[in-house]
């Protein structure tokens, strides 16, 4: 007898494979999107490598690099142009003089812009890393960017520009002065934002002040690191004046000396891209 009000229905095969199929790829494309990254799947990553913050570790390596930079940078600007590009209290004097008598000669014109570019570029790089925090991996990158064009900019010049008589005003002389001194506070600012304020590659003054009057001058080298710096960076900067004079001896003039601060300052560049991130900054 054929029973009509029963409820269990014979199950359908095509449906259940309909269903099983259904859920595997389901399943399948759930773990796909949680396992491959979609399209530009780097973006996000490398975004996240130069947002995070560097740690200062070794960032006194990077400073006193800078002090080589300098030596070169103001051994040159100095015999060529007539004034400094990083230590403005030379500058300072030469303006003095050149207030007291300012037709001798155009010296202090010359000072005067190197003081008013480094002083233009210490309120522009201190706000570049006051406003993006400082130690940001993106922020030293491009601070140190920054400076490398400027010197890559000002080696154009004296390279391609037409050459003007000594002591003469001319803005081949002008612009990559100011360019230069410009970027020359990139420098000072960069060694508060790692705060290793003694290190601002701009002035030696401070160091060999608190270099001798050092109670543990004499400790061993591995004991006192304040020291160890600060003995360094007058040697480093002695290093880049002496390669600049090398420079200035040779045919290639005051354009190589740009170009070798330009490969150095490159350098520093490529070593904030790959520098430590300092997980306690970064959570």
């Amino acid at each position: 007898m054929t029973n009509y009000g029963s409820t269990n229905a014979a199950p359908n095969p095509a449906a259940s494979t309909i269903s099983i199929a259904t859920t595997t790829t389901a399943s399948a494309i759930s773990i796909a999107s949680t396992t491959t990254p979609l399209s530009g799947g780097e973006k996000p990553s490398f975004r996240r490598h130069m947002t995070t913050c560097v740690t200062k570790r070794h960032g006194d390596l990077v400073l006193l690099i800078c002090y080589i930079i300098t030596g070169l940078l103001d051994s040159f600007a100095t015999a060529v142009w007539g004034s400094f590009v990083s230590m403005q209290t030379g500058n300072t004097v030469y303006v003095g003089l050149g207030i007291v008598d300012p037709g001798a000669s155009t010296r202090w014109i010359k000072s005067a812009s190197s003081i008013a570019s480094f002083c233009v570029g210490s309120f522009w790089f201190s706000r570049l890393h006051r406003v993006f925090t400082p130690t940001k991996r993106w922020v030293l990158v491009f601070s140190f960017t920054v400076q490398l064009s400027m010197i890559v900019a000002a080696a154009l010049i004296v390279l391609l520009a037409p050459p003007v008589k000594p002591g003469e005003l001319h803005w081949q002389v002008l612009v990559p002065l100011s360019l230069v001194a410009f970027q020359s506070s990139g420098q000072a600012v960069a060694s508060r934002a790692l705060e290793y304020s003694g290190l601002t590659s701009v002035v030696l003054t401070s160091s060999y002040c608190d270099l001798f009057s050092d109670r543990n001058l004499f400790a061993g080298l591995g004991s006192n690191v304040e020291r160890n710096r600060r003995t360094a960076a007058p040697i480093l900067l002695l290093t880049g004046v002496v390669i600049g004079g090398f420079w200035s001896r040779t045919p290639f003039g005051i354009a190589a000396a740009l170009w070798t601060a330009a490969a150095l300052k490159f350098g520093i560049v490529v070593a904030w891209f790959f520098w430590r991130t300092d997980s306690r900054s970064n959570g």
